[in-house]
């Protein structure tokens, strides 16, 4: 079947409609008037007579002429004619008339070709708003096909004209109302701004905004930015623009500096106070990061109380499609306690500001930093001893038992080593010494919950009489060496991929001396590593404390029908017991809250610093047994007390 070719370019301009109906959506503009101008093939004509006032705005068209005429404007008065591109090959055209009453600025595209009517002069007082359709005139042949408002069709039929009436309202109040309400209010008013078509200063109910146009040769600029009468001058922020800031592509580029004073613009997922004071940088058309020399900007604020910390961010929509406030790429300089001064290597459409952070407190930080201290130092002496000793017994043979205390001993010792060495190093003020120690501290830890772990299942096989069936040894090196390896390393990629922050300097503040904290390498207090130390750490604490609590009770009930419990029941629960205390004391670390968290808080610390000198006391308990054991035999060699009690008859 043969198509008609009208019907073809009138498919084509449908598309054409839609495609630019969804583009001028997207500009968000106060009023929008789309259509078909049906015409002849002869020359073209778009006119316009424009007044101030708020009467109306006629649309009208014949066979060879878009007029639009009315009183709408606040400042426009003007009269202009544009003659159009002809083609004798179409007879109609497709155009959008858009009015921006804050602007005072009036465009027709006819073609995707823009004519601007009123050129913006500025951000207006009053203007006349919210038009709504008000009568019509036919037209037999010539005139607008198709007529719509912001996408909804108002007529199909051939129309000689259109007219539309509005209302005189305060067009600032109105603008800062609507961008309140929407998640890029901030975005919103620096576009305004931009395409005001001024410089100097601009003010806004919700903000005020300064236009500095960069000419050739640019060298920097140092100014206070906009701010209402009623602050005092000396709280006013400042800032300073960077000669690197223009670009060497563009002639005279302009930058808007905006000043906030209303935080329902910022409305971030955060749990952190932020200070009225918000300022707004942003480049005309261009998106500006990675500055050699950063951007400067000087808050002024009251005096922050001693356990809160503050910290610049910015508030970022154009990066991921959602907003929220970002830690990258500023640097934040405390001047005093009441001034901060931000330092930021890149530019868009966001907020540069100060969050203020309440820091947790820490009650009698110093007596726990002390005992733990103490405590670490002698299970390090512990450690070696015992490890001689273990060495020493092993006397050449294969041991699974031995290898599993031993696999114990070397991951305490680094664990107590680390963590005496981390405070020091943290000192330093070297960022990737203070990373290194941290991710190594807490492969230290893993590992000593691994091991802790095996120590459990390798008792419990005892117990069941499976230690016939030796399992290989590398299986326990796996896991207590090797896994740890590997959840380490799994964070540390994500560092790297994801250009996130997850070990690095951590401060614990004393409640009775706010200014001095205490610092460490270990895992920082953002999301990304929150997220590591509730999945990694409290998961695999929570295994090893109730594997443990489970394994007692089935050895209880495996061996209390035994000939030999009523006699040797006190040395097994001892044994026992300090074997589960290097795991079950862990679990004190649920239990810190209530009243009774300090009196908790001092006993995790004084038993989980003192691991190494229990696992030694646990092999001298052993050795005893042994001894006490070997009295009562023939002569003849006898497996160890522990065996003997569990049946086991395989010499050590």
């Amino acid at each position: 079947m043969e198509q008609n070719p009208n019907t073809a370019r009138i498919l084509i301009i449908t598309c054409l409609l839609l495609i630019l109906g969804q583009a001028a959506t997207d500009n968000d503009r106060d009023f929008k008037m789309c259509g078909i101008w049906r015409h002849g093939t002869a020359s073209r004509t778009l006119k316009s007579e424009l007044n101030t006032g708020c009467e109306k705005i006629e649309i009208s068209a014949n066979e060879s002429t878009l007029f639009v005429r009315g009183s709408i404007t606040a400042k426009c008065t003007q009269s202009t004619s544009f003659d159009l591109e002809s083609n004798s090959l179409q007879n109609q055209s497709h155009f959008c008339v858009f009015w921006e009453p804050l602007l005072d600025l009036l465009i027709v595209d006819v073609n995707r070709k823009n004519y601007t009517l009123c050129k913006s002069h500025g951000l207006q007082e009053n203007c006349c708003t919210d038009l709504s359709l008000d009568k019509q005139d036919t037209a037999a042949l010539y005139g607008i096909v198709n007529g719509s408002t912001h996408g909804d069709i108002i007529k199909n039929d051939v129309m000689k004209m259109y007219n539309f009436k509005g209302d005189v309202i305060s067009c600032k109040e109105k603008f800062c109302d609507e961008v309140r309400k929407i998640p890029r209010g901030a975005n919103m008013i620096e576009e305004v701004v931009m395409k005001s078509n001024t410089t100097g200063r601009l003010d806004l109910p919700c903000a005020q905004s300064t236009i500095i146009e960069m000419e050739e040769g640019f060298t920097g600029l140092n100014f206070t930015l906009p701010a209402t009468k009623a602050m005092p001058p000396y709280m006013i922020p400042s800032v300073y623009l960077p000669p690197c800031l223009k670009s060497f592509s563009r002639t005279k580029p302009k930058v808007v500096c905006t000043y906030y004073k209303n935080k329902k613009l910022f409305q971030g997922a955060s749990n952190s106070t932020i200070l009225d004071d918000i300022v707004g940088l942003s480049v005309e058309n261009e998106i500006i990061k990675n500055l050699p020399e950063p951007v400067r900007i000087k808050f002024h604020h009251s005096a922050l109380p001693a356990n809160y910390t503050r910290r610049c961010v910015s508030w970022d929509t154009r990066r991921d499609n959602e907003e929220k406030w970002r830690y990258d790429g500023c640097d934040t300089v405390k001047i005093d306690n009441t001034e901060t001064e931000c330092h930021c290597n890149h530019l868009t459409y966001f907020a540069i500001l100060v969050q203020v952070e309440h820091k947790t407190t820490v009650r009698h930080l110093k007596a726990l930093t002390f005992i733990t201290a103490v405590g670490c130092a002698v299970s390090l002496v512990s450690c070696l001893v015992l490890f001689y000793w273990l060495c020493k017994r092993r006397r050449g043979k294969k041991n699974q038992t031995s290898l599993v205390h031993r696999g114990l001993v070397v991951a305490i010792f680094l664990l107590c080593l680390l963590f005496i060495l981390t405070g020091a190093l943290a000192n330093i003020g070297k960022e990737v010494v203070c990373k290194i120690t941290g991710s190594l501290l807490h492969y230290a830890l893993l590992s000593t919950l691994c091991w802790m772990a095996m120590e459990v299942f390798h008792t419990f096989l005892l117990i069941r009489k499976v230690f016939d069936t030796t399992l290989p040894t590398w299986i326990f090196y796996l896991v207590g060496f090797g896994l740890p390896v590997l959840l380490v390393s799994i964070l540390l990629l994500t560092e790297h991929i994801y250009e996130v922050d997850i070990y690095g300097e951590r401060k614990i503040v004393p409640s009775d001396d706010v200014g001095n904290p205490y610092r460490m390498c270990w895992m920082l207090e953002n999301k990304e590593s929150l997220l590591a130390h509730y999945i990694i750490n409290v998961g695999l604490l929570a295994v090893v404390v109730s594997s443990g609590a489970v394994m007692l009770f089935l050895v209880v009930r495996e061996i209390r029908n035994r000939p030999d419990w009523k006699k040797v029941h006190v040395a097994f629960l001892s044994i026992w017991g300090l074997t589960c205390l290097f795991g079950t004391t862990w679990g004190l670390g649920f239990l810190d809250f209530g009243p009774m968290s300090e009196a908790i808080l001092f006993l995790f610390c004084i038993i989980n610093s003192l691991q190494g000198f229990f696992l030694m006391l646990r092999y001298y308990a052993l050795e005893r047994m042994k001894k006490k054991d070997r009295s009562f035999s023939d002569g003849s060699s006898s497996g160890s007390s522990k065996q003997q009690m569990l049946q086991t008859h395989e010499k050590s």
